[in-house]
């Protein structure tokens, strides 16, 4: 088991610097991590620059490290109780990236990974077809003898396509065209596995079964095969560092479909890793580690030590601001399985094998299907094409999901035992042909020529009058032959050097286009790619035709209805025999370029919440403070009001 309140404490330290880890003092150690209410912290044994902070007869230590930093962590920590996994750089060692240039990623110009080449300040990765793999695993399996880790953390790892003369002469060897994209491709799947197979019998041989995560930066979606070669699942999304606000969510609702263990890491930093001296707001942490729980996982947070070795005071602080919270909600956030009543399939999980390498980003239509939904309060999970559809009672296609004849009879399988699909863009229709898999009231007759064009509602629809809507996303022209709920309105004309009208786009011309949104026997379908279009553009009438569609499709079925505003967020756990519903709430602001911070945290009063539920509720009370709350329980709802949200409520159902 993991546990809730983990720190993951970098320590990339370069050899110029000298008096290495001179201040650490086991006392101060263990007060930093009391102070922190932590009881997990990931220590290093092996940093990017390649040097160990251990006695090694299969590395190098630190130059200017005069004792075992790593022993004494681990003893210091053991000693209150604090779990050490220990953290080994795998893809980056810039020590023998510098001495054995042989052994880097090549990309197909031959430029290296991640810095260029060795004019630029950074580090350089290694490829695992080359001697580099034999000597990571003497390192992994030396610390596995002579230390009592509670887990083994792998870092800068994924299936990498590369093109130095290893992995030419290897795809040579095998009968591949080395330069072939598919074969490259090809080849570097077999070169991560039998990195993770051999990585992992390194670390059985000493200490069999032994916690260890392979961090590439993300959990590619559909890949269920490489996220298995895990005994447990980091996420790292650090919200101010790349990954954004709308990372976390999307990933933990995918990997707790995937039945591993799963945290989710953040950072302590203003900004991102290697950031000394950066310190995030509290309330963000606070809520950063509330989102965690919220979606079932258990926290880790990013910090890195001084190159002295010292704890720094004024992050632990910080940090045991959040964790001192956490622990408190722990007995409701363990062995919980969320309630959903949408599945999203992953845009993701659509767009083949490619190297999962440091990903940070959610794909637009993942991010504005993600988006739309929390801002709607729908309870919902993203999904594969392995997941099993019975419990859901609507299944999202967003804009570029298409399906072969398995997934096509899958789905067609759940709508005939009452399920419903959403299906926008070029999702439902066959990875062979251009035709729909399903019955959603439109035949497919081509690509739009028009971008943008314009959609006009037919249906009463809230928020929208009657009038006609800029599209901006890549739309699809249809014929209606199912119910029309909104028709497509072409412009005069496309925007060219000689044609154009006003500063942007062309008005709307009033000629009928065919279909915008239609439904059929099996759902509904809107011919624009909006999930993509709200990421990028946030046009509100875009949820508009969203929540028409979704609110249509799941009739009186929903199961948590609430008064919490757009920005909030809720989920909805079962733990055995009671429910746990989360409600958050804050609203983070852009500061600098593009960073969101969150500092003040508004408190939200008076939140209606009602939940459906086939249990006999007989009490509702909140956690942790264990206070009840009035309810009422008619026909199979439970009807509440919170009084307070300051950051994050939980409400529980017994």
């Amino acid at each position: 088991m993991l546990n809730f309140r983990q720190v993951n404490l970098d320590f990339h330290t370069s050899e110029k610097i000298e008096n290495i880890g001179q201040n650490f003092n086991k006392e101060q150690f263990q007060t930093a991590l009391k102070k922190g209410h932590v009881n997990s912290v990931t220590l290093f044994a092996k940093c990017h620059h390649g040097w160990s902070y251990h006695p090694s007869q299969t590395n190098e230590t630190h130059p200017n490290l005069t004792f075992d930093l790593l022993g004494a962590q681990i003893q210091a920590a053991h000693e209150i109780d604090v779990k050490t996994p220990v953290y080994i750089s795998a893809g980056l060692d810039e020590k023998t990236a510098r001495r054995h240039p042989e052994w880097l990623v090549r990309n197909k110009d031959e430029s290296t990974m991640w810095a260029k080449n060795f004019t630029e300040a950074g580090y350089h990765k290694l490829c695992m077809s080359s001697q580099y793999l034999e000597v990571l695993l003497k390192q992994i399996e030396e610390v596995c003898a002579n230390y009592d880790a509670d887990g083994i953390f792998l870092d800068i790892a994924g299936v990498q396509p590369c093109y130095c003369q290893n992995c030419i002469a290897e795809r040579e060897m095998l009968g591949m065209n080395p330069y072939d994209d598919k074969s490259v491709t090809e080849h570097a799947e077999m070169v991560y596995q039998r990195y993770c197979e051999k990585t992992r019998a390194a670390v059985d041989k000493y200490k069999a079964g032994l916690h260890l995560f392979h961090n590439g930066g993300h959990i590619r979606q559909g890949r269920r095969d490489l996220a298995r070669y895990n005994t447990h699942l980091e996420l790292e999304s650090l919200p101010t560092g790349g990954w954004g606000y709308d990372h976390f969510p999307f990933s933990a609702r995918y990997c707790q479909g995937l039945g591993i263990e799963y945290l989710g890491m953040t950072g302590k930093f203003h900004s991102s890793w290697g950031e000394f001296g950066g310190f995030k707001h509290p309330n963000a942490l606070r809520y950063e580690v509330s989102l965690a729980a919220a979606n079932g996982a258990k926290s880790s947070i990013g910090d890195q030590l001084s190159p002295n070795g010292e704890m720094d005071m004024v992050t632990y602080d910080l940090i045991g601001r959040a964790y001192s919270e956490l622990e408190e909600k722990e007995p409701w956030l363990d062995n919980v399985s969320s309630v959903a009543d949408i599945a999203v399939i992953s845009p993701e999980a659509c767009e083949g094998t490619h190297s999962t390498a440091q990903t940070t980003q959610v794909g637009a239509s993942g991010s504005g299907v993600c988006r739309i939904l929390l801002e709607g309060k729908y309870l919902f999970d993203i999904a594969d094409f392995e997941t099993e559809l019975d419990k859901y009672k609507v299944v999202i296609l967003p804009d570029i999901v298409r399906v072969d004849n398995d997934f096509a009879e899958k789905l067609r399988r759940f709508c005939n035992n009452g399920g419903k699909i959403l299906a926008t863009g070029k999702s439902a229709m066959y990875t062979d042909k251009n035709e729909f898999c399903l019955e959603l009231g439109a035949k497919w007759l081509g690509e739009n020529q028009y971008k943008p064009d314009y959609f006009r509602p037919f249906e009463e629809i809230a928020g929208m009058g009657d009038t006609d809507y800029v599209m901006y996303g890549s739309g699809e022209k249809i014929c209606c032959i199912g119910v029309e709920l909104g028709s497509r309105k072409n412009p005069y004309f496309n925007r060219t050097w000689e044609h154009f009208c006003s500063h942007q786009h062309t008005p709307c011309g009033g000629e009928y286009g065919g279909g915008g949104m239609t439904e059929g026997k099996d759902g509904i379908y809107i011919a624009w790619n909006i999930f993509d279009d709200y990421a990028e553009t946030g046009g509100i009438h875009l949820k508009q035709m969203a929540v028409f569609a979704l609110d249509k499709l799941l009739g009186s079925g929903k199961t948590l209805i609430t008064s919490l505003p757009a920005q909030g967020i809720t989920t909805l756990m079962q733990q055995e025999n009671r429910l746990i519903c989360h409600l958050l709430y804050v609203s983070p602001v852009k500061r600098g370029r593009d960073t969101e911070v969150i500092e003040d945290i508004i408190p939200i009063y008076n939140t209606n919440l009602k939940i459906k539920t086939d249990m006999e509720i007989r009490r509702v009370y909140l956690a942790p403070q264990n206070k009840d709350i009035e309810f009422q329980y008619k026909d199979g709802v439970v009807s509440m009001s919170v009084e307070e949200i300051e950051c994050h409520q939980m409400i529980v159902l017994e």
